[in-house]
């Protein structure tokens, strides 16, 4: 680093050069040393620029593989410097819009060509009405998201999931293990619940933290997730997310004790899921149990 730039070398440039990863190509700036001619990466906004232009290709590879599975309208949330905004702009017929918070990259990604103005959203997601991003179409979220912002990221998505066919996202790894977890593990959680009612996910790819300037402490995950062609109403109620939340509240406890305000029917309590604790519940396991206190409030 020199003078608050950092030159970026790419890796395997010549054995790179027009390499297709499930036919998305290389752009020049693989061919190329370049440089990022923007100040350090703001903590305050969770910034860590990915710097492996190889893992960038193979992540955009990624998205375009879900273009071609759903929709061309994509959103790409804290696109930063730009490096995986530039192969996005690669995939054929692509409608791409950016949300960015910070001023200084959106100057940077402008004044370089990358995505027009027009293609900016200045503004912080978890603030943005998405619904009518595209008209109304759906879209796919994808992203290298800020660390500190990430699982509100994936509430966000959740709540507009009639809009979302699918995500690639860059996460903590740690927190890639609690969207996608098995139950009876300790990364089992109301994430993983909430989304698993809703969505698929498959974990991609495993990132360490030498392939970001700055280098986070921990290593990252890239997954993949994919809506549900058949939904259970459940899933989609108030109820669902309520029982759920209530229950990993305080997950030591056993799901008598968490729900004790839910219930009105006493004789609930017979039923083996109370005897409980979250972790012990599979996914259709909560769906069912919020299906029990539903009935018993339809019915009283």
């Amino acid at each position: 680093m020199d003078g608050g730039y950092v030159r970026v070398i790419p890796q395997n440039s010549d054995k790179d050069k027009n390499k297709s990863i499930e036919g998305f190509y290389c752009l020049p700036l693989l061919q190329k040393a370049y440089f990022y001619t923007v100040k350090f990466a703001k903590k305050k906004y969770g910034q860590h620029f990915l710097t492996n232009l190889s893992l960038v290709e193979q992540i955009a590879s990624y998205v375009q593989s879900a273009t071609e599975s759903y929709t061309l309208n994509v959103i790409e949330v804290g696109p930063g410097r730009g490096v995986l905004t530039r192969y996005l702009m690669q995939i054929p017929e692509i409608n791409l819009k950016v949300v960015e918070i910070d001023e200084d990259m959106i100057q940077v990604i402008t004044s370089e060509g990358i995505v027009t103005h027009d293609q900016v959203i200045q503004a912080d997601i978890l603030k943005t009405d998405i619904r009518d991003l595209f008209g109304g179409e759906e879209f796919l979220v994808v992203g290298n998201f800020p660390y500190n912002i990430s699982s509100q990221i994936v509430i966000k998505m959740l709540v507009n999931h009639q809009l979302i066919p699918a995500l690639v996202g860059m996460f903590q790894k740690e927190m890639a293990d609690r969207v996608l977890s098995d139950y009876k593990s300790k990364s089992y959680s109301r994430l993983t619940v909430l989304t698993g009612g809703l969505y698929t996910g498959k974990k991609l790819v495993k990132i360490s933290p030498g392939s970001f300037n700055p280098p986070p402490k921990v290593d990252s995950m890239v997954i993949r997730l994919d809506r549900k062609s058949v939904i259970q109403p459940i899933y989609k109620e108030k109820i669902f997310r309520t029982v759920v939340a209530l229950a990993f509240g305080k997950r030591r406890k056993m799901i008598r004790n968490t729900l004790k305000s839910l219930i009105q029917d006493e004789t609930l309590l017979d039923n083996p899921y109370f005897t409980m604790r979250p972790e012990q519940l599979r996914i259709e396991d909560f769906a069912k149990l919020a299906l029990l206190i539903q009935n018993q409030k339809n019915n009283t």
